[in-house]
């Protein structure tokens, strides 16, 4: 069985607080993504990781989807001197989704 861990974190005047790193990494939160709470009969809050849908973005490629499907002679493949000039720009950078946040990120 997996041990408990118990983390912590201090409101604000606001009533605002910043998530602990451990819970972060357990939910696999990032910067932006929304929070659940249910909250139980006993007075327990569980928190999870949202997984409702955005409804902008929804409307959005729903949008999109319908656009593609009334006028797909608009679509165009990909020049390939675009690919090539994006892979220059972007080539060398190395990223780590799994590596903490740094401080100036929090």
């Amino acid at each position: 069985m997996a041990a408990t861990i118990e983390v912590e974190s201090t409101l604000t005047d606001r009533y605002q607080t910043t998530v602990p790193e451990t819970v972060r990494r357990a939910l696999k939160l990032g910067k932006r993504d929304k929070i659940h709470y249910t909250i139980r009969p006993n007075g327990e809050v569980v928190l999870t990781r949202a997984e409702g849908d955005d409804p902008v973005l929804g409307q959005f490629l729903g949008f999109l989807a319908a656009d593609i499907a009334r006028h797909p002679e608009r679509l165009h493949a990909i020049d390939a001197g675009l690919v090539q000039r994006l892979r220059s720009l972007v080539g060398d950078v190395e990223v780590d989704l799994d590596a903490p946040l740094s401080a100036d990120d929090e």
